[in-house]
């Protein structure tokens, strides 16, 4: 549990880290017209780090609380992902991640057993739910690499 507590805490920085000396036409270039560019990916990331923080602390405070997901394409496809500010997001994405650091510093086994339930009845424990936080970000840096790839590869044509 500690490396994982660890890792969900870099994740802002492996953020940072990855879009370092982008410009802004590589942030904001999609490989293909149903993909994400990396500001949207950002907007998302942190846009997902807001409801499963909210899930994460249910899971802590109540018994077996209702998680809900959210509709992740919607979001990007109505929200105007593009108009927003990119900086103010990542910003928010590090204050929720360290916001939940006090919290996750004094975790216990008893808790990290802890339980939510979604609405289709699947059941995850604060632990699993935690992996999950640490993979999406794990996944998302993927995508930012794919799509900085994506980039790379259009321009010598």
């Amino acid at each position: 549990m500690e490396e994982l507590i660890k890792e969900y805490a870099l994740g802002y920085t492996m953020l940072r880290e990855a879009i370092e000396g982008l410009s802004e036409e590589e942030l904001r270039y999609k490989p293909a017209p149903d993909k994400w560019s990396i500001h949207q990916i950002l907007i998302h990331v942190t846009d997902s780090e807001i409801s499963s923080t909210s899930r994460l602390k249910k899971v802590l405070a109540e018994d077996e609380p209702i998680l809900i997901s959210f509709d992740q394409d919607a979001w990007v496809n109505n929200l105007g992902y593009d108009l927003l500010d990119r900086e103010q997001h990542l910003l928010l994405f590090k204050f929720l991640r360290s916001s939940m650091q006090p919290i996750l510093d004094q975790l216990t086994s008893e808790q990290s057993r802890r339980v939510g339930v979604y609405v289709d009845q699947a059941r995850f424990t604060f632990k699993q739910l935690l992996e999950y936080r640490v993979q999406h970000i794990r996944d998302h840096l993927d995508q930012i690499e794919r799509v900085k790839n994506a980039y790379q590869e259009n321009q010598t044509y």
